[in-house]
Parts: structure tokens; sequence; C-alpha cells
């Protein structure tokens, strides 16, 4: 006999077996010999109160073993001599329309920018020792994308847009742990993510697919209002319809896409900063214990919204027991993101606390960003993108003109005052004291200085002089979306280009940004078809 339960356990009995299987007995009547094997299908913490529980949907096996398997395996057949389907971009969007492409019977070509997993972490190193960033291996640009060195979070609220578990099984798959499956908010992490991502490329090469690193694409092929093709910094072509994958930081696609009238549109993004607590301060304000999260908790999350002034404040890609790093794409840049290894095990906590921006509020004169920073082509859908370049240059001025990132304490901050010291950071190149509140424009700055305050009244010990502000995080999502048509998922006036993912303003996110690469990729098997 198969059972299921929801229970809702004290933390040390929900992480201990022995335990789980006496509250069953005791609280469902169930006898402990009967129970032949227990499987964890939902797991999340509730800790909205004093007292935190975890709460478990479990399937419980009576005199019987389980007989089917955690997730569903997909057949992945042979495509060496299938019709090709040009991916340019090997992040998520672009590995599962690779990987779903060969489920349908189709070749995928992947065209990537950047090196292999493996290598692109080689540079990453370099950007701290050397306050050096390769235009071309980097946070953004590489195998796996900027989620694969960016904390490996799965949780997605785009669940009306195609089948997460689906996205989840493909990753247990190619081996990340079963426990994303179960996990209210799943979580691969740093460490184990570019394994995954290896084994997804050699899923694709073994079928027959291709994978170019350090191929960038240089220009769509067309013929009248049909693509063709690419041509590459490598004097390749590869011909085939295209799936466009490349991440929200290729600002030299946006621009040729302007330049050659590619209808595009500005869109609306989030700015503001990373900002770092000791990781213990969050966990005894989020499990609202002064001896923060025990034995049996990990290493609390949190999430804070609220409005100012019309425009969204809010929390953003919360990093627990995690690091900041370096996310420039360029020279000139500074950039930061925040990353958790598996175990989230760091003395820090992070997350993004950004601003909403919409294209119509660059007119606004408290967004203005002083002359001299690097302009981008007049064309109106790149307004966006010009703003962000511009701030994260400025941001770079105040930084030494490096790696070395503005920093302030967060209540000096709020009170408008310089920090004379910073307190110790993950940021590996190094911080540098110095006055956000006074250089970032101030529909930025006093809109982050008033959720600060509200944030702070919410939850007591959060608005706090531990807590330092890293600037700047600008990249939350693409400034540009390649219009496509909605039904057919083609460009409103290219056929056989299929704006894809991130990138193309259609995700948020590895798990979103899957699944519209599974959905551009049975669009593209349509078109060929």
């Amino acid at each position: 006999m198969i059972q299921e339960y929801s229970l809702r356990l004290l933390p040390a009995d929900a992480a201990d077996g022995q335990c789980l299987r006496q509250y069953l007995c005791r609280e469902k009547g169930l006898n402990l010999h009967d129970i032949t094997d227990i499987r964890i299908l939902r797991r999340g913490i509730d800790a909205r109160h004093r007292t935190v529980f975890v709460n478990l949907t479990v399937r419980v096996y009576l005199n019987e073993q389980p007989t089917e398997d955690l997730f569903r395996p997909i057949a992945y057949p042979m495509v060496d001599n299938r019709p090709q389907v040009i991916v340019v971009g090997a992040g998520p969007g672009g590995l599962f329309a690779a990987l779903r492409l060969i489920e349908l019977g189709l070749r995928p070509i992947v065209v990537e920018r950047g090196k292999d997993v493996r290598e692109r972490k080689k540079d990453l190193a370099l950007i701290g020792r050397r306050q050096e960033v390769d235009p071309e291996s980097n946070y953004s640009f590489g195998e796996g994308g900027a989620g694969a060195y960016s904390d490996g979070k799965l949780y997605t609220r785009s669940k009306k847009r195609g089948n997460v578990e689906k996205i989840l099984s493909v990753f247990c798959q190619h081996g990340a742990s079963t426990d994303i499956l179960a996990d209210a908010h799943p979580h691969i992490g740093t460490d184990k993510l570019p394994r995954v991502i290896e084994n997804m490329r050699h899923t694709i090469l073994q079928c027959g697919g291709e994978v170019h690193f350090q191929t960038r694409m240089e220009a769509l092929l067309t013929e009248g209002d049909r693509v063709t093709g690419i041509a590459t910094n490598t004097g390749q072509t590869f011909s085939g319809p295209v799936i466009l994958a490349t991440g929200h930081s290729a600002r030299d696609v946006y621009r040729w896409l302007a330049a050659h009238d590619v209808e595009i549109e500005a869109k609306g993004i989030a700015v503001g900063v990373r900002l770092e607590h000791p990781a213990a301060l969050i966990d005894r304000i989020q499990y609202h214990n002064k001896n923060g999260r025990g034995l049996y908790l990990p290493a609390a999350e949190y999430s804070f919204v609220t409005q100012v002034e019309g425009r969204g404040v809010y929390s953003f890609c919360m990093c627990p027991g995690g690091f900041v790093v370096p996310a420039a794409s360029g020279p000139g840049q500074i950039v930061v993101n925040g990353m958790s290894p598996s175990n989230r095990g760091s003395q820090w906590s992070n997350s993004g606390m950004v601003v909403e921006l919409r294209p119509e509020d660059l007119a606004a004169p408290s967004l203005k960003i002083a002359a001299g920073q690097p302009e981008e082509p007049l064309h109106p859908a790149l307004a966006m993108m010009r703003f962000q370049a511009q701030l994260e240059h400025l941001c770079w001025q105040q930084g030494n003109r490096s790696q070395t990132a503005p920093a302030q304490r967060m209540d000096d901050f709020c009170r408008r005052r310089l920090s004379a010291d910073l307190p110790p950071s993950s940021y590996a190149p190094g911080l540098v004291a110095s006055p956000l509140h006074f250089w970032m424009p101030p529909f930025i700055a006093g809109r982050l200085s008033d959720g600060f305050r509200l944030f702070g009244h919410n939850a007591r010990g959060f608005l706090t002089n531990e807590a330092v502000m890293i600037g700047v995080e600008t990249r939350t999502s693409a400034p540009v979306r390649i219009v496509r048509n909605r039904d057919t998922l083609q460009h409103i006036r290219l056929r056989g280009l299929f704006p894809c993912g991130e990138g193309a303003g259609y995700a948020g996110g590895i798990v979103s940004a899957g699944i519209d690469g599974e959905r551009c990729a049975e669009a593209a098997v349509q078109y060929i078809r």
C-alpha cells in the first residue's frame, strides 16, 4: 500500500529519518514494521512565527518497495543526420533548447562566445587577482551562462509558462541532486552546477550535435525576410534557423540588431546594490532565535518588497551563506552579483536590493548621470542599456578604476554619511569606502533608503551598520526585448529567428530560461516541418 501525508514537524524531527517514522506511527496510526520506505515529495520551511516548522509532503510505502523512479529520464536519440538548428549561446536557454531539439529529432549546432565551464572558472579567478575582466570569458559569457557561477538557484514563479518539473528532471538526469525535486526553493550550488552543465554538453555531443566555444556570432545571415544562418568571428558560417539565446549582457548583439533594423524595444529593469550581512545575523532575524539556525536548519533566506513613490523596491537573488562576485562583462565596468555553494556555508548572506526602472523614467532629472560616460547609439530601444552602461562606468570610476568596488555601511547610507571603515566582506577584489548616497542617481538612492527603513522596521536588526552595500547591481534582467510573435515565437519580421530566454526579454532566471529554450526548440521544429 502507498499513502501520502502532509506533515508539519520541528526541524530536528524532519531531519531524522527514525523520528519521521515514529511521528507517522504516532500521528497517523501506522505500524513501524509496515513502513518499508518513505519518499519526501515536497519540503519547505515555515519561519513566519517564533517556532519554526518544516512542512513535508511524504509518500509512505507500506509492506512494499518503491517501483517508480524519482524522475523519468529522457531518451535522447542520435541526430547526426537530421536537419540542423543553430543555437546561439550555451546558457540555460541555449542548453535546454539544444536538448529539446535532440529529443524532437533535430540536430543542434551550439555556438558559444565564451569558454567551456571549466576553463571559464580560471578566468573568473583572475578578476580578483589581476583586477582584469576578459570580455569573452567572465561571469556573463561562457558555458552555462550567467547562472553557472552565480548561485544555481532554481526557484521560479514561471509555472504558467511551462513544465518546471521537466526542467528539474533534466538537471537530475545530468547529475543534480534529486533534492531539487522536493525543495520549495531548489538550489544546486555553484560548486556542483558546472559538472551538471558539462554532462549536458556531453549529451549534446554524444547524440550528434555540435558545440563550438570561443565562437561569437557576428551577424545573422538572411534571404529576404528569412534567417538562413549566422556568420562568426572565426570566419565560419553555420546554416539553419537560429535560436538566439545570447543572455542579458550581449550588448554587441543588441547593437547589431538595432543597426540592421531588426525590431527591438527598450524594456524595464531594476538597479541597485548588493547588500551583504553576516549570515548569523540573518539567521537570528529570520528564525526569531538569538542562537541562530541551530543544527537542523539551513542558512536563512529573506524576501522583501515594497513600493516607494510608485516604483518597486525589493530584494533580488538572495544568496544565504554565499559570496558577492564581480560580474562585469568588459573593461571600465563594475557590476556585482551573488552566489552560494551547495552547502551555503559561508559567514555572509547577500541579496540584490534594487529599484524598478521603466523606460519612461529615463527622462527624469533624478536619473541623470554626469557627462563623460560611455555613450551608446541613440537608438531608442538602447536607452535603458545605455543607462546601465553609464552607471556601471560611474561605479568603476568610484572604485579606483579597477574591480575594487565602492561600498558603504547600510545605516550610514540611510543617514547620508560616509563610512569611516567597512566590515569584512566576501567580495574578493576588495572594497573601497564611498558615498553611494551622494553619487548614485537620487531616483535610485532615495527609494533604496526609504525601502531599507521599512525593511528594518519589519525585521528588527536588518537595518544595521553590520551590513555593507556594494555597488552596483544592474544586470537583473535584459534592458532590451527582441520582439517576437506570441504564437510562433519567431521574430515578428524575420522568419526562422527565435529570440530566446533572458537575453531576448522573455525569462528571468535559470528555470524560466530553460522553459523558454524548450518552447523555442518546439517552435523551430514546427518551422522546419
